[in-house]
């Protein structure tokens, strides 16, 4: 509901989406369920589906499979402020290539933390849930229970300019399954940014992508 002519209600919001819409769409970008979105964000199912609707609308999509592969940034994103930056240095030579994250799923993450904590030794970054990341040397490792879509290792390319870089990758023939989206933002505002594409036999890899809040 807008703010009506007395003054009441909520005032517009100034992007395609509010805040609660973007929460909802980038969860969906990333591959999540109604379930396990209702379930992160502490909110009924037909909350979700009400925001994925709205969303649809606005934005003229039909589909889940269309708003998976729409490339928006809401403005008030840390890219969203620097998307113009960031495509700019893809013509600038930006490079490409390393590795930034290697996902790996595990049968009990609790068992599996200790194991790469106090066994191997590799510092234990951050847990959420079923979800623990691991520093190698740079080289973030990130284990995830009884996911049944991670069958083998997925790596992660570091890249600058997500969306210009999907671009080019696209120019040459690789096939995106999901848009650029944000996932995360931690508690010092930077962004993390993901976008998956199929490699030649149409097993996933991924881009990765960290904006801070200045730069």
């Amino acid at each position: 509901m807008g703010r009506t002519r007395n003054g009441r209600g909520r005032p517009p919001h100034p992007d395609v989406l509010t805040p609660g819409e973007w929460r909802v769409v980038e969860a969906v970008r990333h591959g999540r369920s109604n379930p396990e979105i209702a379930r992160a964000r502490g909110v009924s199912r037909d909350a979700v589906k009400f925001h994925i609707a709205n969303a649809l609308l606005k934005l003229g999509l039909e589909s889940r499979r269309q708003l998976q592969r729409w490339d928006g940034v809401s403005a008030t994103s840390a890219l969203g402020r620097r998307k113009k930056v960031m495509t700019d240095s893809i013509a600038q030579g930006v490079s490409f290539g390393a590795i930034g994250q290697i996902a790996r799923s595990v049968a009990d993450i609790a068992a599996a933390t200790d194991f790469f904590a106090n066994r191997l030794g590799l510092p234990h970054l951050y847990s959420f849930g079923n979800l623990a990341f691991f520093d190698c040397d740079g080289v973030r490792l990130f284990l995830s229970e009884g996911d049944g879509n991670v069958s083998e290792s997925l790596l992660y390319f570091r890249t600058t300019g997500i969306h210009a870089r999907q671009a080019e990758l696209e120019a040459k023939g690789v096939q995106f399954t999901h848009a650029p989206h944000m996932i995360h933002r931690h508690a010092d505002g930077t962004e993390e940014w993901m976008a998956f594409f199929a490699d030649n036999e149409g097993r996933p890899l991924a881009l990765i992508e960290q904006v801070p809040v200045a730069a």
